[in-house]
């Protein structure tokens, strides 16, 4: 089983999983569409590209496109699915667009398995989120889980950003979400990787091919996008510190996510394709740590030795939620995996990169501005101190 379709394969998370199965002695195929938002108006210049165009064979060509996804399928023994749009914010206003490409697509590719009984795939792994659980685990104070649904808006308007019993009105604790939690996605984009996973689960058996899902975190490194303002927030805040720019942050910069280090994701995920143990699971993929919005300001502002005006604003997104980090007892358990990486460690490695780079141009204010115009930003009424 050394014959690998990777969709999407010159995307971030892509590009560094190619480096390591070629590594391996796999024999790649990738089919991108080499996504200017993610590779720039030179796509075919773009340093993930380049990494990658070496030691693959490459088909350029949307997910979306039944004749380039047969191509890319023919004579595969695995299937990595990484193709999707991603960030939970423009999926909000692109409903239709993040459809098509995350469930239809994944739908149709499905079918063309199934219309060719001599596929020869034997495994299929899919690329989903930690976006699907919407709010992560929490405790009340009789020790229940409790999985909290939207956070009020009333609430947010006047600076109240933590979650609280419904029951006795008194806050829930957090604690890691395992793969048995409650999916309830706030976004749109996280209700396609719940349909994504769940597609791939259901019909794979099906059709004969072992299925894996891996749930990622928040995945960070070197070579990840610095000017697509849906990275993630060590691109835009780095990008920020390095022009000299004054930081807001929303909220109370105490909401928190799992960062997860890319040789840990590419670790583990390798992992999923290459073990026994791995066929018919879902896995948590993070660092099992919670960090939060402020903490990594302090990193960077730390790492990239500028100290640039941060602002604590109390504006809020729409759909976004307060906190999740991943349970890793399953991964642990069924793949040996463990992080090797701390946040220290790891975000001094991507600020060292980032700063080499220097500062890129970034579509982040229009992206803002869109949010606002489109009414998914909100501005807070009371002060935050």
């Amino acid at each position: 089983m050394k014959r690998i379709l990777i969709t999407g394969g010159s995307g971030f998370i892509g590009s560094n999983l190619v480096a390591a199965l070629y590594d391996k002695n796999y024999d790649i195929t990738v089919l991108d569409n080499l996504s200017e938002q993610i590779h720039g108006k030179i796509p075919e210049a773009s340093p993930l590209f380049q990494s990658i165009r070496d030691k693959v064979h490459f088909i350029r060509g949307s997910i979306c496109d039944r004749d380039k996804v047969e191509e890319a399928l023919r004579g595969q023994d695995i299937v990595v699915h990484y193709a999707a749009e991603t960030g939970t914010g423009q999926s909000m206003y692109m409903v239709d667009h993040y459809t098509r490409v995350n469930i239809q697509a994944t739908a149709m590719m499905l079918d063309i398995l199934g219309a060719k009984k001599d596929h020869g795939i034997k495994r299929i792994l899919v690329a989903s989120s930690r976006s699907i659980y919407g709010e992560g685990k929490y405790l009340g104070a009789d020790n229940r889980p409790v999985y909290p649904a939207h956070r009020n808006e009333m609430d947010m308007q006047n600076g109240r950003f933590d979650l609280y019993d419904v029951l006795t009105g008194l806050p829930l604790t957090l604690t890691s979400t395992d793969e048995e939690s409650l999916i309830h996605p706030t976004s749109v984009y996280g209700i396609t990787k719940q349909v994504q996973e769940q597609l791939v689960m259901t019909v794979s058996p099906l059709l004969g091919i072992e299925a894996v899902v891996l749930r990622y975190q928040n995945v960070y490194g070197p070579g990840q996008s610095l000017s697509n303002p849906y990275t993630g927030i060590l691109s835009i805040f780095s990008n920020l510190i390095m022009q000299g720019g004054d930081i807001n942050i929303f909220e109370d910069g105490l909401e928190s996510r799992d960062f997860v280090y890319i040789d840990d994701v590419v670790d583990a995920t390798v992992r999923a394709i290459e073990l026994g143990t791995a066929s018919g699971n879902v896995y948590n993929v993070g660092s099992g740590i919670p960090t939060t919005v402020l903490d990594v300001v302090r990193h960077l502002k730390r790492v990239i030795n500028l100290n640039v005006p941060t602002q604590v604003t109390g504006n809020y997104r729409l759909g976004d939620i307060r906190h999740n980090y991943a349970d890793l007892t399953r991964i642990s358990e069924h793949l040996g995996y463990r992080p090797m990486v701390s946040f220290s460690e790891g975000i001094k490695i991507f600020a060292d990169w980032a700063v080499a780079q220097g500062p890129i141009n970034s579509t982040y204010e229009e992206s803002i501005a869109e949010m606002k115009r489109r009414g998914l930003m909100r501005q807070i009424e009371a002060k935050i101190t």
